[in-house]
């Protein structure tokens, strides 16, 4: 039994945060090659491009005794030209998709990141199937193009629905019940001091949607 499989075992809570530390960065790379290689085949080797080397790297961490354990979501971010900003390559690991609404969080975490460094449009490209998502995160269709064989919709987040976030590298913790989640500010880097993060089990019931 995989002691971490979210049917067995719902980890307490997710790091949503500026990738930093190599392991971060290497398990965001790994989940877009399981994703975007293996599992959709969009591409035949790799999915990276020019991109990478100017991008932030967004990432989602489950923990195990409070502690990061593994990249189960990412997306990165970067400036095409000065305000202009576009998210790309989001992607959330088979066995987390239905548990702590990881894909919207990384949403949240990039535009809110980009608002905070000066953004005045944010942009992606977004397969088709996920078009209602972000409809519902306040994103608005722009046009349709076809990327690596594959339809996209050209869509635009409302800055207004994204407060800017000044601090990514910390950015915060998500506690989960269920598949639901809420999430409270982390002030201190990851990994460091978690456990006086965590309320008690009866506020988490009480507060999760």
């Amino acid at each position: 039994m995989n002691a971490f499989d979210p049917a067995v075992f719902h980890c307490p809570g997710f790091f949503i945060k500026a990738a930093g530390a190599p392991f971060e960065k290497a398990g965001a790379a790994a989940l877009r090659r399981r994703v975007f290689v293996e599992e959709q085949k969009i591409f035949r080797d790799h999915d990276r491009d020019a991109i990478d080397e100017v991008a932030t790297c967004l990432v989602a961490l489950s923990t195990y005794a409070h502690e990061a354990d593994e990249v189960v979501g990412t997306v990165r971010i970067h400036e095409a030209e000065p305000g202009l900003w576009w998210g790309s390559r989001l992607a959330v690991d088979s066995r987390f998709r239905n548990v702590g609404r990881l894909g919207q969080q990384l949403i949240r975490l990039a535009v809110s990141t980009a608002n905070g460094r000066g953004c005045q449009r944010f942009l992606a490209h977004v397969q088709m199937q996920n078009v209602p998502l972000f409809q519902k995160l306040a994103w608005a269709v722009e046009g349709e193009v076809v990327i690596h064989g594959v339809p996209h919709a050209l869509m635009q987040a409302d800055l207004a629905s994204y407060p800017p976030f000044a601090d990514p590298e910390s950015g915060w913790l998500s506690l989960t019940r269920t598949g639901k989640g809420r999430s409270i500010p982390v002030s201190l880097p990851a990994c460091h001091e978690v456990p006086a993060l965590l309320p008690p089990l009866d506020q988490v019931h009480r507060g999760a949607a």
